[in-house]
């Protein structure tokens, strides 16, 4: 009979443990492990919210494994506009969840933030909603699929002025996007021949626009252009403009998509019709694409009709997904990056690429006029600027 001694266990169990170990490696080696960086809690949970439903509607339809991996999410809430918050979790999430790629990021705050762990760590970061133009300046290794301000803001300005308005006072909430907005709507209204009255940088978090509103219409501008971040204020400012008697039918409201997003609309009284703003999606676009998205969201959310965040959401898993496709499932920060580039495939929203030069989106931008439609406020396109490139970068971005 076998005589097994303390010594024969101590190296069996060392043997089980070094087993152990190499199958976990395997196991880790075949999942593809993406950090979801959102405020899932706090005023702007709602965007989490629509961001989150995108990412899961799109996993639904295409399952969770890619070039023989496995698919993982691990969720972190950043709470809100809180840059120190994103770096702390883009860190934990490199070093403690051993993440492949990091994704997400509502607020352009924190997207600066999280941009330092992806340069320094050569990771990739693909960005879902975060408009301010330089933001994919901040790490080679960062891609968007939103939009910019820029992109938006700068032929809606010069369409504004070619239609004949004359003179327009800007309002925008005081961070990056809101800088980008005034300076490039202005610009671009200023060149077609217009004339910029004043303008106003108003608190990010800020839901009572009285002042500000009113600071507007003693302007005496033909029209007045905002900029808003997507959760309650664009509600609110709606609210404040028609309070104030700035109604559609006076004086030209012109917005960033954002002020008249899906989710605004649920709260606008019929005055709100004729407003006009910008934007790169809304549920109400005509193509067989889009149709096909809106009814698989709604099933899968109750009832609920998609948003920009939505679909920032839903194009950057694919974004992914095809990226890694392209690899053979390699994630690092070169190989995943230089495959992206030039990526081209068919949105929701309409036709879209990645710039090569800048990794920023190429996509058409839509003036749409707030009208009535069957017995409810829609969002009608009016003019489509195609294949717009994002404006507020040189070209030769790495």
């Amino acid at each position: 009979m076998q005589r097994f001694t303390r010594r024969y266990f101590a190296t069996a169990g060392a043997a089980a443990l070094a087993t152990f170990a190499v199958h976990a490696t395997a196991l880790a080696a075949d999942t593809i492990k993406i950090g979801v960086i959102l405020p899932y809690s706090g005023v702007f949970a709602d965007t989490a919210t629509d961001v989150d439903a995108g990412i899961k509607l799109y996993m639904s339809q295409h399952g969770d494994m890619i070039a023989g991996k496995k698919i993982e999410i691990i969720r972190k809430d950043v709470g809100g506009a809180n840059p120190a918050a994103a770096k702390r979790l883009a860190q934990e999430l490199l070093t403690r969840d051993k993440v492949d790629i990091l994704t997400g990021f509502v607020l352009t705050p924190n997207a600066m933030a999280a941009s330092d762990i992806s340069a320094e760590a050569k990771m990739p970061m693909v960005i879902m909603n975060a408009a301010t133009s330089s933001i994919v300046t901040k790490s080679p290794y960062s891609v968007r699929v939103s939009m910019t301000e820029a992109q938006l803001d700068t032929p809606f300005g010069a369409w504004a002025a070619k239609e004949g308005i004359k003179t327009t006072y800007i309002m925008v909430s005081d961070y990056g996007p809101g800088h980008d907005a005034e300076k490039f709507f202005g610009a671009a209204f200023a060149a077609a021949g217009g004339k910029v009255l004043g303008s106003v940088r108003m608190p990010v978090a800020n839901v009572d626009f009285s002042a500000f509103v009113q600071g507007a219409k003693d302007s005496g501008a033909q029209s007045i252009f905002v900029f808003l971040p997507a959760g309650p204020a664009p509600s609110a400012l709606m609210k404040t403009f028609l309070e104030r008697g700035i109604s559609p039918d006076k004086v030209k409201i012109l917005g960033s998509g954002n002020l008249t997003d899906v989710r605004v609309l649920k709260t606008l009284p019929n005055e709100a019709a004729g407003v006009i703003t910008s934007f790169h999606y809304d549920p109400a676009h005509k193509s067989a694409a889009n149709a096909a998205f809106v009814k698989a969201f709604r099933a899968a959310n109750k009832d609920e009709t998609p948003n920009l965040l939505a679909v920032g959401g839903y194009d950057g898993m694919h974004l992914i997904y095809e990226t890694l496709k392209k690899t053979g499932g390699k994630a690092d920060g070169e190989t995943f990056i230089a495959a992206a580039k030039g990526m081209k495939w068919e949105s929701p929203r309409g036709p879209v690429s990645i710039d090569p030069n800048t990794r920023d989106i190429v996509q058409n931008v839509y003036v749409r006029r707030l009208d009535k439609v069957g017995g409810r406020l829609e969002n009608v396109e009016i003019y489509t600027a195609k294949d717009v490139k994002d404006p507020g970068k040189e070209p030769a971005t790495k």
